[in-house]
């Protein structure tokens, strides 16, 4: 087989899959969620839950701020 013969059915057979790859991939398309989408009988609405939930603000004790202390006389100690 010529070698022009051989690329040319590589570049067809390359094509090819590649034509199938596109054709079958599919991605979910963007849509907008709003309310009155939503109703009690169909399953419950497609909302992402809440990245962060409420908490009590920490408050810093005693020993975080000894280490901090710490940690910044010791930098003065190497100078």
């Amino acid at each position: 087989m010529k070698l022009e013969t051989t690329r040319g059915i590589f570049l067809a057979v390359a094509l090819g899959v590649t034509a199938l790859a596109t054709a079958v991939w599919q991605e979910p398309a963007t849509r907008i969620v709003q309310a009155s989408d939503c109703t009690a009988a169909e399953a419950p609405c497609p909302i992402a839950p809440p990245r962060h939930r409420a908490s009590a603000q920490a408050e810093p004790d005693a020993n975080l701020l000894l280490l901090v202390l710490g940690l910044s006389q010791a930098l003065k100690g190497e100078q």
